[in-house]
């Protein structure tokens, strides 16, 4: 299997049960409706470690195109390569997530909110707020790329990294993710919502471009910050991209806030002429 097939596989079973857990837990007349948040994180935990056990040896199993940048800037993997990944990851995605569209074919109906439809293909923010949520998507993809790299120094018993691994998706979940549903992953967040925007899902509406970009933006940025810090805390190799990180970061973060607040600025005083 060639590296590409096996980021496509690899995230395509990603996707297939971390997705699938979302649609079983809020889909109608699903068996596992209704059971909860920890049941969603555990699904996603295993996802993460069932999709690494096949594919790790053929490809190294990154599954997120902001661990294959992190690992890049880190010098752990070739640039050239990104491309070739990162288009896997999404094609994956994709094809995850219309499996997950076939097989609750008959609930989709049984389902009115859209919202809910939505929710098991992307990502979304519980409370709206495009500079918050941005930096939730960067503390956690941050957490998730300096943790995978910490454990990386780790010596287990053969093949146990993935099951660990597994274990740091539900930790970041259930302490981390309750804010913007934890994409953590581009391509886990794009590559399904784009099959949400193309699949024939009755009573589907919108698949919310307009917050599309933070669980991209934010992720690369994070795992860019995980990258860089776990180099200059744990291996003492300091580097100046450190800096040019950080500083993007923040001026990211800076520039939508003040979008955000002239925009409720704005909205305010339409409110007060009416």
């Amino acid at each position: 299997m060639s590296p590409f097939l096996g980021e496509l596989v690899g995230t395509a079973l990603l996707i297939i049960f971390g997705a699938g857990v979302c649609a079983g837990v809020n889909l109608k007349k699903s068996y596992a409706a209704n059971s909860g948040w920890i049941v969603i994180t555990m699904g996603w935990g295993l996802a993460v470690a069932v999709a690494a056990y096949a594919v790790g040896k053929y490809s190294g199993a990154h599954l997120n195109p902001a661990l294959t940048v992190a690992l890049a800037l880190s010098g752990d993997f070739p640039w050239g390569d990104v491309p070739m990944y990162v288009i896997a990851q999404v094609l994956g995605a994709m094809a995850g997530a219309t499996v997950v569209y076939l097989h609750y074919w008959p609930h989709w109906k049984e389902t009115d909110d859209p919202a809910v439809k939505l929710g098991v293909f992307a990502t979304g923010p519980a409370v709206p707020n495009p500079a918050a949520n941005l930096l939730s998507e960067i503390i956690g993809t941050f957490v998730l790329v300096l943790a995978i790299l910490a454990i990386g120094a780790n010596r287990f018993a053969d093949g146990l990294n993935p099951f660990v691994v597994g274990f740091l998706i539900v930790a970041i979940g259930l302490s981390l993710g309750g804010t913007t549903g934890y994409a953590i992953n581009p391509a886990r967040d794009f590559g399904p919502r784009l099959a949400h925007f193309l699949l024939p899902i009755p009573g589907k509406g919108s698949s919310n471009w307009s917050y599309a970009w933070v669980p991209i933006v934010g992720p690369l940025l994070g795992g860019a910050l995980g990258s860089l810090v776990y180099k200059a805390l744990f291996l003492g190799k300091a580097s100046p991209a450190l800096w040019g990180a950080l500083i993007a970061a923040a001026a990211v973060l800076a520039g939508v806030g003040m979008v955000h607040r002239k925009e409720r600025e704005s909205a305010a005083a339409e409110r007060r002429s009416t």
